[in-house]
This record gives C-alpha cells, structure tokens and sequence, in this order.
C-alpha cells in the first residue's frame, strides 16, 4: 500500500511538473538587466534612452499547446503599488483576444483599438507600448504584467503574474544639463599623421553629509573615458565606453547608479554621524581620444577618406552631472565647469586605437591617490580645465572645414564651401541616452603556447581573437627585478612569417603595440584600457634577461558589446563546424559600437556592405538587437540633405559614392530587426529617410528603367592570380547595372512591405510599381531568353534576379543551370562570386532544388572556399578568399563580408528554422537533410522564446526532434523521399518525427 502511494504521488509530481508555465526574459526596451552593468550588489537598475518604453516578455513551459488569452500590464510610481497591482502611471486593463485587437476595460462592452506598434507586436507579448502619463527625465517606475494561458489539448487556464520589475528614465532633455563642457589642449598633444594624445586626468571633490536615498551618474566622455569615485571604479566591467557616433549629429551620454561608491562622515552611504560633519568625495574621470580625435590626420588630404585621414572632431572632453537625493527630500548636484583640474601627466601616455597604448608606471607612482578625497596637488602637473570647452575646441579643426566638408547636395562631393549662415549645432543639444550597452569582457583566453624568438617572446593565444592581453603579476614577468627601468613592449599580429616572427604588413601602418614602462617590479596586473587590438600571436620585448615567461602569466580579454550568445548549430560535418566556430569568432570581434569591417588594421569602419545580408545571419547567434537599432541611427544620422547614404557609419569616411549594393543595408538591416526581433519601431523611425534614398537613387541614376550606377563591383570575387585582391579577368567581374538592378528591385520589395505595415498604401503600389516595371525593362535589356542567361553569365547576373523573383517562372530552369554549370564545370565546383553575389548563392541554390551543391561549397576544403581557410589554419574568415597568398595591402585575417548567407542557410535550410511572422511568433520548420549529412543539431533562442531542431538520418531513416516555444504555432514540414510532406501546423511543445528518406 505504502509502494502505491508513493508511486501515485511521483506520477502526479511528474504530471504537475509537465504542465509548468512560467513567465520569462521580461524586459522593457530589450533591457533585462542581465547584461546592465551596476557598481552595486542588488539588482542593477535598468535605465532607459526613452520615455516611450515598450514592454516584453514570453515563456517557458513543458506543457503543450500554451497559448496566451489575454495580457494585463500595470506601471506604478512605487514598488509598493507594483505589488499591490495598483498601476497609478498606467493600466492597460486585460487586453484578450489579440487577433480582435481589443483591450477590454473592465466592462466587456467597452472597448478600444491598440495603436499600430501594438499591433505589428502580432502574437502579443513583444514590444508591448506604454500608453499612461508621459514620464519624466529621472523618473523610477515599477512595472508587472498579468497574463492568462491555456494549455493542453482541452484547453486548461492558467493564471501567471511575473515578479515586479524596475526601470528608470535618463535624462530626456537637453534643459536636464546644468554641466558644462571640460577639458584642456596641452602642449604634448601630436595631432599629425600617428596623431599621440596623452590621457586626461580629471578630478573634483565635493562634500556630503546627509543620508542617501540615490546618485546617479550621467557622463559622457570624449572619445573613452573611465569614472572614478572615492577611488572605485564606476561600472569597472564596461571599456571604452560611449558608444560611437557622428559626434556632429549625436553625441551618447551614459547614466549610471552610483549610490554605494559615495561616503558620509568617511562610512557608505546611510551612515552620517550624528554630528553631520561634512566629508569630503571625490570624483576622477580618465579621457583618452577613442575615435573623437583621428586616429590618422593629414590636414593636406582634402578628400577626407582612408587610410590618411578620417573624421577629427577635436580634443577629449568631459561632460558629467552627478545628482544626490537625500532622505530629507533635498538633492545636490555635482557638475563638470570651471571648478575641477585636470593633468595629462598621468601614465597613459597614448591611447590610440590603431597604434596601442603607452603605460609609464613612473607617472603613476607620481600622480599618486588622485581619484581619492584629501589629495594634495603637486606644481606644474594640475591645472585648472577650460570651461566651455566645446566652443573653443569642438569640430574647430576639420569637421568643419570647407575643404574637408562633402557636400549635402547633388552631386556628391567633397571641397564645396558652406553656407555663409551655417551654424555648428550646439553639442548640448546633440546630447542622447546611449541605447545599447557597452563593451565588455565575454571570454578569458589562456595562450596555447610560449616561444622564445632570440631576447623576445612569442605568445600563441590558439585563436585570432579581439581584445587585449592581461599579464597577471607584472613582478612575477620581470622576474622579481626590483631595480629593473626599461619598458616592455607588446606588438600584436594575427600570423606568422615562416621565420616565427610576427606577420604584420597587413596591418598596414597601424602599429598595434603596447608599452609598459616599468620602474621595478610590482606585484599587480596590468593591461592596456583603452585600445583593442585583433590577433592570435603576442611579441614581447624588453623583459630582463632571466625572464622566463609561462603561459598563466597571460590571459587574453575578449571584448565586444554586451550580448547574450542566443545561436547553437553543430552538424556531422568537421568542416561545417570549424567554419561556425571561424563565423562567430569573426562577428563578435567585429562588434565595437558599430559593426565592423576589421579589427586590427587602420580601418576598423562599418563599412554597410558587408552587413547587407550577413545582419541576418549573425543575428542567429548573437542577440544584437540594441547593437543594430543604433548602427540604424548611425546610418541616418550620416544621410545628406539630398538622402544620399555614406558607406560608411558612422561617417568617419566621408564616402559617400552613391551606390546601391552599400548603403541598401539601411534597409536590409531594418528589416532583419523586423523578421527576427518583431521590432517595427526602427522601420517606423527610419522609414522617410530609407524612402528619401530610394527616390535619389532612382531620380538620378535610374535611367529607362536600368540603375546605371555602382561603385565596387562584385567586391573581393576569386581572382585568377593567387596574389591579387581583385580580378582582372572580365569574364570575372559582374557589371554595374547587374548588380544595381537588381538589388535596386530587392529593396523596393522591401519597402513595399515596410509600407503595406505602416498603412502607407499609395507607397506600397508605387514600390510594387516599381518592382514591376525595372524587372520588365531588366530583363529586356539583360537577360537572352534562349539561353537564359544574364548579361555576360556570371553567376552573381544570373543569381540575382533569380534571387529577387525576376525572373520569368518559364526560365527559372534556366538560369539556375547557368549558375550550376558555371559553377561545376567553369569553377570547378567552387565559389565564383564576391561579396554581392555571396548573399544570395547558398539559399537559391537550396531553394531551387540544389542543395546538394550548396553542401558541396560548404565542405569544400580547396581554394577559394570557407573550408579552405578552415585548412589553412585560420580560426576566423579572411577577407579575400586567397587571404593566405594576397596582397597585404587589403587583407585581414578577420572579416565576415565573405560570409554572405552562410549562416542563414545554416540555420533556415539545414536547421530548417524561419520566421514566418516578425519576432517567430509564427515558425516555419523546414530542415533541408541533404546527403552528406548524418545530424543537424540547432537551436535558436528567438525572441518569441527557445527554438530547437535536431535531426539525424541513418541510411533512409530520419528522425527528427523539434520545440516550439510557447504562444507559439509552427508550420511542419517533415522531410520524405518525396521531397518535404504537407504542412502540418503546430502548436507550442516538443514534437518527434520519423520518416523515410
């Protein structure tokens, strides 16, 4: 009796456990708290770049078949409220029934319509907008949502309701800032070819003695800059932070709480004596240049463009507002002006992210406890800053000089005078909460091995990473040498030469090297702070002779934006695999604020092109959804008056060359925003503006119904010499209007469907007009009906319309063995295309019927393809498909334009996972199990939740595993010897299928 009794109670423990619904990943503005940085020890407190937050969430669960009935969202002004269920800021009552769209009040008779951005949130739980009082600058708000599922096949209810959550307003307006902007020209300061500006020290100190209730921190510090208060280190895991921008059309400003860094009567916070005295605190900021200053000035280079000069907007600067809130009501504020210090005689003596950073610890035994209170200045070091600093140094030297300023009307060029009443926009308007978060360490890397190179050391880390090295104990690499005075130099690279030195002649002239100047042997870390470098191989120099350096003495700091990894896929194929591993080495060391087109030379620009169609892919792996809404806003902030687009964003280069394959990622990545994340906000923001470039395009450079103008070509295709960067053979090269053309179609879909969503419909017939009437004069012009080939039959001709639907359905067939037999025979079986043509290939290919050729590109290990870098050593993707034998003048050892649509066809083709509605809260599952294949193991953790596809075969066997997130519905399509079986859809829950090849 006793034996069943306990079995009853186990099976209804398991049952129980098998209906478990949970909410999860809540988040207001794709903020959880998970990657927000805090200096304090309870849960970090969100703070918002918008007073029109929108809330999200969604859910984890065994059950099957959740489906959320209704939702209710409560913001309160208190936590207490929160609690209580009590929303005095807004209550959106329980909103049912999201396909009737209605928010029932209370009273079922009583409805009303949520707005458009509710709407496009199709399943519901995702971007949610806040819809009660308008919220304020500084304002705490506290916020819990409400929800109802049903589960299983009858239907059952549950009630969920999530923990309260909290959030608070930045500074929303420029009328906030009572600080001025500071800072100081010095002497010492190179701003000339290898511009050298030695860090600034800043600092002030100010007194308190009432109890805290909160400080907050807002700072921008330009270009990087690192916070100090009462010798602790604000956010110590963030690096070079702000975010990047066009300091000329937005300036980011971070806000941090520093609540527990501040002292009273010389204890934390809370605990003043009784007396009240007054102690002092002190604040300490460092500024180095980041990329304000020009990492490279030639003030005769008048095209503004490349390696000699990019965009200089002048010296570091400090903006702060430190803000207490006391018990007793009453607040003081701490603002950078006239009063604080400043030195630049501090150990940094450089900080330039091209060429490395310089170290002095002679300067900073000198400098002493200066970020502390009761510091004593010393002569001829401090001095008082220049208040006001931006007017007499902000964009005074080239941003605003006639002869380095392109122009904003058509033509596009550069040396065009200004208007006589132009005016520099006053920077405290250019003022904006930075939206995404910043760098930081994601990964401690430890050598692989030491070799010793005549008096110098060569460190392997195993992998071409991006960062900087940490050296554990300074003493224990100088041996201990107390009397050693000698610096100790650090050059970084990402190969060899055959001889074991380092590889550094494409670098280019950024010098990438790191010194440590040392006065003995201190028993402390140390690593550079406001450099990043890309590289494998480590040289050092400069260690006494009886140094014997081991591995644990380094560590490497693999630095990107904070992301959360969301993407794994592993299949049965080895060089499949290395080359995910190479990909998603190659992303996250391209992610500085910006998508990046390399990290170690003197370039490190986002260049859109290579973005284009990559944005999709990358964002299987990583959750970089704040990173590209911002490089959306770096985009517009770049367009000219006429709407052209730089290629570049921010617009460090001023190019602006008006094609159409580049800047199209405006689009493109708005539209990956939408398909992965369900987010419509950044298409309803940019939407005027992607329009406005549409219409320059087409009023200038579309003629008789053919876009006649391009600027790189089919970029980086295989040429015929091993040591070229392009091909000279014209049977290579894809023509300006083969690539314009066509691509001009594939945005014009694009933004017919971003107009169909926005309710603008005289835009959607003018682009589906569009589309329509440029692929009949396209293909008039271009494609040979007999043969079905494209202009000169490249591949990428032949690729693109078939692509981008424009081709007659009669002669598909065609033209896709064009492209197979240009491949096979012509190629050998190997790429052909470049960096437009790859965008395309892998997915048409699959679409059409040969995925079998798609497989054979990706396990390819012959030159030119992504197994052959994988060969030859490399741990990322080169930038050329000949990187091991090209010239060195264009060829990075870490780039991801050559990815094209890799990733994507890994994930959606051989995973079989695609959106079918924005953010996945409607699934496509559809894996392609070609031969040469045993497994596929993917998962992807979506917006709408966690979606997982495994599938193996074994001979003509598959079995096949599959989650659906909850909330959820999926369209199945189980692979046959047929091809795929009928569609079956699906609700939330894990699946298992079996069929027969």
């Amino acid at each position: 009796m006793k034996q069943m009794a306990r079995i009853i109670t186990i099976c209804a423990l398991l049952a129980a456990c098998s209906n478990k619904i949970e909410l999860a990943n809540l988040s207001v503005e794709m903020q959880d708290g998970e990657l927000t940085n805090a200096t304090v020890v309870e849960q970090p407190t969100i703070f918002l770049a918008t007073a029109e937050p929108r809330f999200s969430w969604n859910y984890t669960s065994t059950a099957e078949n959740v489906v959320q009935e209704e939702y209710r969202i409560i913001v309160a002004s208190t936590k207490e409220n929160a609690r209580k269920g009590i929303g005095d800021l807004w209550d959106s009552k329980e909103c049912v029934n999201a396909s009737m769209r209605e928010c029932v009040s209370g009273d079922a008779s009583k409805t009303n319509t949520i707005t458009q951005s509710n709407n496009n949130a199709l399943n519901q739980m995702l971007y949610i907008p806040y819809e009660g009082r308008p919220l304020k600058s500084r304002e705490q708000c506290w916020w819990r949502v409400y929800t109802t599922v049903s589960y299983g096949d009858k239907g059952k209810k549950k009630k969920l309701k999530s923990e309260v959550q909290s959030f608070e307003l930045s500074l929303m307006s420029p009328d906030d800032w009572k600080a001025h902007w500071i800072g100081r020209d010095f002497e010492d300061d190179r701003l000339e070819g290898h511009t050298a500006i030695a860090a600034r020290y800043l600092r002030k100190e100010f007194a308190l003695k009432k109890d805290i209730v909160r400080a907050r921190l807002y700072i921008s510090g330009l270009g990087s800059y690192k916070a100090y208060i009462n010798g602790q280190e604000v956010a110590p895991e963030e690096w070079l932070k702000p975010a990047l921008s066009d300091y000329t059309q937005r300036i980011y400003f971070n806000t941090y709480d520093v609540t527990s860094l501040l002292h009273i009567s010389g204890k934390p916070t809370g605990d003043a004596t009784a007396d009240g005295a007054a102690v002092m605190n002190a604040i300490g900021v460092v500024l180095t240049p980041g990329r304000f200053t020009t990492p490279r000035h030639d003030t005769n280079y008048l095209e503004w463009c490349g390696i000699n000069h990019a965009a200089h907007y002048g010296l570091p600067q400090l903006l702060l507002q430190l803000e207490v809130f006391y018990k007793d009501g009453t607040s003081d504020m701490v603002v950078s002006d006239g009063s604080w210090m400043i030195t630049d005689q501090g150990p940094i003596r450089k900080a330039n992210e091209f060429d490395g950073e310089t170290y002095d610890r002679n300067l900073d035994l000198a400098l002493g406890a200066w970020m502390h209170p009761g510091y004593n200045y010393y002569d001829n070091c401090w001095q008082p800053v220049v208040d006001h600093y931006d007017r007499e140094n902000m964009y005074a030297e080239d941003i605003y000089n006639p002869r380095h300023r392109a122009s904003r009307e058509y033509p596009v060029k550069t040396g065009s005078a200004l208007p006589d009443d132009y005016q520099r926009p006053d920077p405290m308007r250019l003022l904006t909460p930075q939206p995404n978060p910043n760098i930081m360490v994601h990964q401690h890397v430890r050598p692989v091995a030491i070799l010793a190179k005549g008096d110098k050391w060569i460190v392997d880390m195993g992998q071409n990473m991006v960062g900087v090295v940490e050296i554990a104990n300074m003493a224990s690499l100088l041996a201990y040498r107390d009397d050693f005075r000698d610096t100790i130099t650090l050059r970084y690279a990402e190969l060899l030469n055959a001889d074991s030195t380092l590889y550094t002649d494409n670098l280019r002239s950024a010098e990438c090297t790191d010194r440590y100047i040392a006065v003995g042997a201190p028993e402390m870390p140390w690593s550079p702070q406001f450099v990043y470098h890309g590289f494998r191989y480590v040289e050092i120099s400069g260690l006494p002779a009886e140094s014997r350096p081991r591995i644990e003495d380094f560590t490497g700091l693999v630095l990107h934006d904070a992301m959360l990894k969301t993407g794994h896929f592993e299949t049965s194929s080895e060089v499949i695999n290395a080359v995910y591993r190479n990909a998603t080495w190659g992303i996250r060391g391209n992610y500085r604020s910006m998508p990046t087109d390399c990290p170690q030379r003197d370039e490190r620009m986002g260049w859109t092109g290579d973005r284009t169609t990559g944005c999709y892919g990358e964002s299987y792996i990583f959750g970089n959804h704040r990173l590209y809404a911002k490089w959306l806003q770096d985009m517009a902030d770049g367009q000219f008056d006429n709407g052209a687009l730089a290629d570049v964003a921010p617009a460090y280069w001023r190019n602006y060359t008006d094609n159409m394959t580049w800047p199209g990622a405006f689009i493109t990545v708005a539209d990956m925003l939408l398909t992965r994340f369900g987010d419509l906000r950044p298409v309803e923001q940019h939407y005027d503006a992607m329009k406005k470039w549409m219409l320059h395009m087409k009023k200038h450079y579309l003629k008789e119904g053919i876009l006649v103008r391009d600027t790189y070509g089919d970029w980086c295709v295989p040429p015929e010499s091993p040591e070229l960067i392009h091909t000279r053979d014209t049977n290579r090269m894809t023509w300006p209007a083969n690539l314009s053309t066509p691509y001009y179609c594939h945005f014009c879909k694009i933004m017919q469907d971003f107009a169909v969503r926005l309710d603008k419909d005289e835009d959607a017939l003018f682009f589906q007009n569009e589309f329509d009437a440029v692929t009949e004069a396209y293909n008039r012009r271009y494609l040979d009906t007999a043969s079905g080939r494209y202009d000169h039959n490249t591949v990428t001709a032949n690729l693109l319309p078939l692509a981008f639907g424009m081709v007659p359905s009669t002669l598909e067939d065609k033209v896709l063995a064009n492209i197979v037999n240009k491949t096979e025979n012509d190629f050998g079986g190997h790429v052909s295309t470049g960096v437009v043509g790859i965008q395309q290939l892998m997915r048409t290919l699959t679409e059409y019927g040969r995925g079998d050729l798609a497989l054979r590109l990706a396990t390819d290990t012959t030159y030119p393809s992504w197994g052959y870098m994988a060969k030859q050593g490399a741990t990322t993707i080169w930038e050329l498909w000949n990187g091991d034998t090209g010239d060195p003048a264009m060829n990075s050892g870490n780039h991801v334009m050559l990815l094209g649509d890799l990733i994507i066809w890994y994930y959606e083709y051989l995973g079989g996972i695609r959106a079918l509605a924005p953010g996945y809260s409607r699934i496509e599952m559809k894996p392609y199990p070609i031969e040469g294949l045993d497994y596929v193991d993917c998962s992807y953790q979506s917006a709408s939740g966690y979606i997982e596809s495994k599938w193996r075969r074994t001979g003509d066997s598959f079995e096949w595993d599959i989650i659906i997130p909850p909330n959820t519905t999926a369209e199945v399509y189980l692979p046959t010897h047929n091809g795929h079986d009928e569609k079956k859809v699906l609700g939330s829950g894990r699946h298992h299928f079996t069929s027969k090849l």
